[in-house]
């Protein structure tokens, strides 16, 4: 099978990594790629949105599955694309359509989604430029800290949570009138605040079938014992220990199978990954957010621990025989912690040369933000790599992806040291 992963991150590096390990493949292409899936793939350079290109690329390759890393092609309708073209149409593409993708693509969506099937989450209201005095007036209900949420992609930016209501007042007109955000904040959704811990649950569906892949918890804040600013993302682990049986049910009973339940009753075509975002209060578990693709950097220890041939699920996805599958998960704790250029999430410089790759023995780095120049590999993002290790104990496990740090060398580098800390 030949198959396309769109995206050039280190969740589309540990896709390739994972599909190329498939007896079912052939050829395999990212498009655009990075330094790391060039040595496992082949590249192509294109416009992730410009979907022209991706069609042109699909026949010429013979591609026979489309896997979509990034969220924006699916908030565009790159599913709805393909099967609205007769040369494409019979192509699986691994995403939602267009209306699936709207639970990440509208914050406002996703909250009425979950209140109409009675799914826990935060306490909002979402307004709107010309109901800026009515969203006053009900951040006026809340306690602090508060939390203003721009209604659409924001590049991971679009929230903010704030201790001050006057603060908490400037920011929301910042919003709404003068469109901090562009577009994405053209409506807000104002959130009560939920104090306690998250979590993250991966579910592949094909809107009725579905598998719960292994949990994960990310680090975002730049600074150690979390502090800073937030980030794409700074480390990450599965499983996480606090996600007893207990409370993996309640997530399953109150939140997964809600969820795929209202896919149907909304008539939501839904195909692929859904990260679902958790918060633990107290004993239970209530949504944050919907994603409609995998984490970043949680890909990174999710795929490593799914012993199960990958494609050919998502293969069983396409088909409609996903139950008829077994997943077989590794006990082992896996971890991951990014290697990121100096002044991220601030301004940063691209292009420093990377030293150590060739010298891990044990683990996995994954490529984030890399290119190649000549024979050399430079960094091309503020992530840009991701150290990966499997242990018999978290501790291990982070012990081996330290290690790694240790050996890998750019200029400006740096990482958290304390990823697990809390656990």
């Amino acid at each position: 099978m030949n198959v396309l992963i769109l995206g050039s991150g280190g969740r589309e590096h540990a896709f390739a990594w994972k599909i190329s390990q498939s007896p079912s493949l052939s050829s395999l292409y990212v498009a655009p790629g990075n330094a790391g899936t060039a040595q496992i793939a082949t590249n192509i350079h294109l416009d992730l949105n410009d979907f022209n290109s991706v069609r042109k690329v699909v026949l010429e390759r013979q591609v026979e599955m489309v896997i979509v890393g990034p969220e924006a092609p699916l908030v565009a309708g790159i599913q709805d694309y393909f099967l609205a073209d007769n040369d494409l149409a019979s192509i699986p593409v691994i995403g939602p359509s267009q209306l699936g993708a709207t639970l990440e693509g509208s914050k406002r969506f996703a909250k009425e989604f979950m209140a109409r099937h009675g799914i826990p989450t935060a306490r909002y209201q979402s307004f709107t430029a010309k109901e800026v005095e009515e969203a006053k007036a009900f951040l006026d209900t809340l306690q602090p800290p508060y939390v203003l949420k721009a209604d659409g992609l924001a590049a991971g930016k679009g929230v903010l949570i704030l201790d001050d209501i006057e603060i908490a007042r400037r920011e929301l007109e910042a919003m709404l009138v003068d469109a901090k955000f562009g577009e994405a904040s053209s409506t807000v959704v104002i959130e009560e605040f939920l104090d306690g811990i998250e979590l993250s649950c991966f579910v592949l569906t094909d809107g009725r079938q579905f598998k719960i892949l292994p949990f994960a918890k990310d680090y975002k804040r730049i600074g150690e014992g979390d502090t800073g600013l937030n980030t794409g993302g700074m480390g990450a682990i599965s499983p996480v220990p606090f996600n007893d049986d207990v409370f993996r049910k309640k997530v399953i009973d109150r939140i997964v199978e809600p969820t795929i339940n209202g896919l149907q009753k909304d008539v939501i075509p839904y195909q692929g990954f859904l990260f679902i975002g958790l918060i633990r209060v107290g004993e239970d578990p209530y949504v944050i957010e919907y994603n409609v693709r995998m984490g970043d950097p949680e890909t990174e220890v999710v795929l490593p621990r799914i012993q199960s041939d990958l494609l050919t699920l998502l293969k069983a996805l396409a088909e409609g025989t996903l139950d008829a599958q077994g997943l077989l998960i590794d006990p082992r704790y896996a971890t991951t912690v990014m290697a990121v250029s100096g002044g991220y999430p601030g301004a940063y410089e691209k292009g420093k040369s990377i030293q150590g790759l060739e010298e891990v023995e044990t683990g996995v780095v994954f490529h984030a933000g890399t290119r190649l120049e000549g024979r050399n590999i430079v960094t091309n993002g503020g992530r840009v790599l991701a150290a990966t290790a499997l242990g018999e104990t978290l501790q291990e496990a982070l012990q081996i992806s330290y290690m790694n740090l240790g050996i890998l060398q750019f200029e400006g580098m740096y990482y958290r040291k304390d990823i697990g800390f809390d656990l």
